[in-house]
């Protein structure tokens, strides 16, 4: 990983996605003391998000749409299916506290792989899960301004390499469960090891 990789990005956004008509919708965006941070180059932001980034100094001010190839990728059918109610058990009892219609929880496949997967319907006989990103097929407009840019100190970097091997990594770590794709602690986020959830398999 070499330098360019290695920024320190702090910035202050709103997220919209856009119609075929142009009109928007305001997704989500970063509250006041609160912004979007991350070090480049760890997966942590979408690659066209972060390449726009890179090069821009702080307090420049930014307005870029990204197509859904560059974004979240396209809505597949197929990402649809009904899981077994008893997937989603603890103690032998259905975890109603956070499996729900509308709820964003992390599943493990056999070769313990996570991904994301929000919660369609929950029925006596099944559960059924769309495991497309919340916004894939969307066309996205950010709009924000870049409040900080620099290189990463090792720390900061060791620390990042910390979270990602799963080694003291709390919602204290990440400051905070909100991240830049929406979804929080109430909807059982859990990417990355760093949540307030817990992983079904």
């Amino acid at each position: 990983m070499d330098n360019k990789e290695n920024k320190y990005i702090s910035v202050s956004y709103q997220l919209y996605s856009i119609d075929e008509d142009g009109s928007k919708h305001l997704e989500e965006q970063t509250q006041a003391g609160n912004p979007f941070t991350f070090i480049s180059g760890f997966g942590f932001s979408l690659d066209a998000f972060e390449q726009r980034l890179l090069t821009m100094q702080p307090g420049e001010k930014f307005d870029f749409t990204l197509t859904p190839a560059d974004a979240f990728g396209e809505y597949f059918d197929e990402g649809v299916h009904k899981m077994k109610r008893e997937m989603f058990t603890i103690n032998g009892h259905f975890d109603h506290e956070n499996i729900y219609p509308g709820a964003v929880i992390t599943l493990m496949d056999e070769d313990e792989h996570r991904f994301m997967a929000r919660v369609m319907e929950v029925e006596e006989d099944g559960v059924t899960i769309d495991t497309n990103h919340p916004l894939a097929g969307e066309t996205l407009q950010f709009t924000g301004v870049v409040l900080e840019n620099r290189d990463a100190t090792n720390e900061e970097i060791q620390h990042m390499l910390n979270h990602l091997s799963h080694e003291g990594c709390n919602c204290d770590d990440c400051g905070g469960c909100d991240d830049h794709h929406g979804d929080d602690c109430g909807q059982h986020k859990h990417d990355d090891g760093c949540g307030c959830g817990h992983c079904h398999h």
